[in-house]
């Protein structure tokens, strides 16, 4: 699941990311169509053929539906066990059960999929069937509506609010992510935001009175010893975000528990995290003041409080990029 979250550009739509992230899943939806029966239900009646590491070829007998996502394994692999809260790395093709219809596909284009295994960011039935899954394994999935795209389906891909879909996935890495920056301290320049750690990591700021800065400012507070972030890149990190002038809270990935996944470099998010975070190393921490015209211009974000004159203050935790 993705959450769209207060340091997106203000007229962007959602980030770009993988169809499988798209969606969240509900639980009090509808968990198969009316017209399943105990066949169309075995994953074992699921014809998987195709070459070894080349995109399969999947016949689905349908109408096909599950209750409770189940998991096929066919070929099992030779690598760790994956663990929830890892990123994965994975070849897959998503299909329809009730017509049987690829959705989805990222064989072929020389481009696996890589995400946070968190039911938070990813489709609750997707996290359920991969945790423990070796790496190198080839899986076929089964997941029902409440743990996929819910009531609301996913009309863009042509699923339905009571369709069951169907993965096929490679899996092709799992890593472990920092939980919060970790590395060199580094003391910032005079004159700065004033960032305190609870126990947990979460930062507070405080602003000083004086007037905020003109131009963007990149203050490290952790150089991490990860690889930098590339542009493109889909990075996952935990923040704060403060207003300048009043130092007041507008938006938390700490107090919605679990971070942020997106891409960076590439217009998805403000101007100043695009600018600030590209280069810095994983595991760093970075404090960023961001004027108007690096954040949301004249029009401000006024869900979230901010004017067209406020600057921002954001201490962001960079805990993995792929």
């Amino acid at each position: 699941m993705y959450r769209r979250r207060f340091l997106l550009r203000a007229a962007a739509p959602a980030a770009a990311v993988a169809l499988l992230l798209a969606g969240c899943g509900d639980a009090a939806s509808p968990a198969a169509s009316g017209s399943s029966s105990a066949a169309s239900a075995d994953l074992g009646s699921v014809k998987v053929g195709g070459a070894a590491g080349a995109k399969p070829v999947v016949t689905v007998p349908t109408p096909f539906s599950v209750g409770t996502t189940t998991t096929r394994v066919l070929t099992k692999g030779t690598g760790a066990a994956v663990t929830e809260g890892q990123r994965v790395t994975l070849d897959y093709s998503g299909y329809n059960g009730t017509d049987g219809k690829e959705f989805d596909s990222s064989f072929g284009n020389g481009k696996p999929r890589s995400f946070v295994l968190d039911s938070k960011q990813t489709l609750p039935g997707l996290v359920k069937g991969l945790i423990g899954a070796s790496v190198g394994s080839r899986l076929l999935l089964a997941i029902p509506p409440g743990e996929a795209y819910g009531t609301q389906g996913q009309a863009a891909a042509g699923i339905g609010p009571t369709d069951t879909i169907l993965i096929l996935a490679d899996v092709k890495a799992a890593k472990t992510v920092l939980a919060r920056a970790a590395g060199t301290p580094v003391k910032p320049k005079a004159g700065l935001p004033a960032v305190t750690l609870s126990g947990t990591g979460k930062p507070s700021i405080k602003v000083p009175s004086a007037k905020a800065p003109s131009a963007l400012v990149v203050q490290p507070l952790i150089v991490g010893q990860g690889a930098k972030v590339g542009k493109g890149q889909q990075i996952t990190v935990h923040y704060t975000g403060v207003i300048w002038p009043g130092g007041k809270q507008f938006d938390s990935s700490w107090d919605k528990s679990a971070p942020a996944t997106f891409a960076i470099g590439t217009g998805s998010v403000i101007a100043g995290w695009d600018e600030g975070l590209v280069g810095q190393p994983v595991g760093s921490q970075i404090l960023l003041v961001i004027p108007p015209d690096k954040g949301y211009g004249a029009t401000g974000q006024p869900d979230a409080g901010i004017t067209g004159t406020d600057t921002l203050a954001f201490v962001v935790d960079i805990l993995d990029a792929a």
